[in-house]
């Protein structure tokens, strides 16, 4: 059985972007750099997970560590008179023995965003809310942001089962295959006394295209084929219903113009039928 591949990473190169962009001649550096990617994600999920973090992009130059944080709660990671922010980056320098700079970047609708719905679900599950209700409340909510579909999955012992199993439901139009769609994903677990409860979340936000005056080409290209069709076939049949053929091209039916002056005058002859003796 096929299993689903992560939507972001099949689509870096095509319309999205690497969330670490640095790069090393140094095949031990390399490594390490990759690992201290990996340990900074993991302290900043921890540190800020109640501000909302969507996504972190790291980029390195020289002795320095740039940061950019995509938040839901802005005002939770800068603190008052930007204390927090000064605190975080001291942590982070000590950690990384370079030159931090963080940038702090807000997530103006959160139900837009894959990975800030999954952790929403997996928080009210926590708090024994009914994973169906959960589910289908976060769907409810990101149709009337503004997405084109949505996708919900859930799976551990689902309302305390014995069997473990997985739930999910759907809304709108998610073509995960389709490579110019915007797909958004996230995942999150929620810890709860009958163990942990994975979510997985797809948003679809449309295609990556360029449009001419707000239409997609290939629709535009497509509705115009449909209309000149249509057009030509109903002015064959209103020209001359004697013929079916396109282009007017008729069967002999054509005879020309009719000669001038008046029809002859006279009876017509008159039909016989035979009659049977």
């Amino acid at each position: 059985m096929g299993q689903k591949v992560n939507p972001h990473g099949l689509r870096v190169g095509v319309i999205k972007d690497w969330d670490s962009r640095w790069f090393t001649t140094d095949k031990k550096e390399f490594g390490n750099l990759l690992l201290e990617d990996h340990n900074v994600r993991n302290f900043l999920k921890k540190r800020l997970y109640s501000a909302g973090v969507a996504k972190i992009e790291i980029e390195r130059s020289a002795n320095k560590l740039k940061l950019d944080l995509h938040v839901a709660k802005p005002g939770v990671v800068i603190g008052k008179a930007g204390a927090g922010i000064d605190a975080l980056k001291a942590e982070l320098e000590k950690m990384t023995k370079k030159t931090v700079i963080v940038n702090i970047v807000e997530v103006r609708n959160p139900d837009k965003d894959a990975q800030l719905v999954a952790e929403n679900i997996a928080l009210a599950i926590e708090r024994r809310v009914a994973f169906r209700r959960a589910m289908k409340q976060a769907i409810q909510r990101a149709m009337k942001s503004g997405v084109k579909g949505i996708k919900v999955s859930a799976s551990g012992r689902l309302g305390g089962a014995e069997m473990a199993r997985t739930e999910g439901y759907s809304e709108g139009n998610v073509p995960l295959q389709t490579l110019r769609a915007d797909i958004n994903y996230g995942f999150a677990e929620a810890n709860t006394t009958y163990g942990k409860t994975g979510i997985k979340v797809w948003i679809c936000n449309g295609e990556v295209l360029p449009t001419k005056n707000g239409v997609n080409p290939r629709e535009e290209r497509r509705n115009d084929r449909r209309d000149n069709k249509r057009n030509d076939r109903r002015d064959n049949r209103r020209n001359d219903r004697r013929d079916n053929r396109r282009g007017n091209d008729n069967r002999g039916n054509n005879r020309g113009q009719r000669p001038q002056g008046q029809r002859p005058q006279g009876s017509r002859p008159q039909r016989t039928e035979n009659k049977g003796n």
